[in-house]
């Protein structure tokens, strides 16, 4: 049984449709960072199925480096996010109005 590109693209657009609503409707700073790594997630899939479908390695090469990348971007994130769960004692979006304090 195969599966068709038409399959794979639909997945990674629903998985990128709510990485994207997760980020407008969510308030809370880590499920708003989960979110945006469903969305870099949804585009390596769609990167490695142009790839595959296409008989090349250029996409899984790309994703490869994007990986490598969000794995620095997990780092200094999370460091934020509990940096400023330490100074504001929330991760609430809407409290963290002003940079200083």
């Amino acid at each position: 049984m195969t599966s068709s590109l038409n399959a794979y693209l639909v997945v990674a657009g629903l998985l990128f449709a709510i990485g994207f609503f997760g980020v407008l409707l969510r308030r809370n700073i880590l499920v708003i960072y989960m979110c945006l790594e469903l969305m870099l997630t949804a585009s390596n899939l769609a990167l490695v199925t142009f790839s595959r479908f296409n008989n090349t390695m250029d996409g899984s090469l790309f994703v490869f480096f994007i990986i490598t990348v969000a794995a620095a971007e997990v780092a200094v994130g999370l460091a934020i996010i509990v940096a400023l769960y330490r100074k504001r004692h929330s991760v609430m979006s809407d409290e963290l109005t002003s940079l200083s304090h």
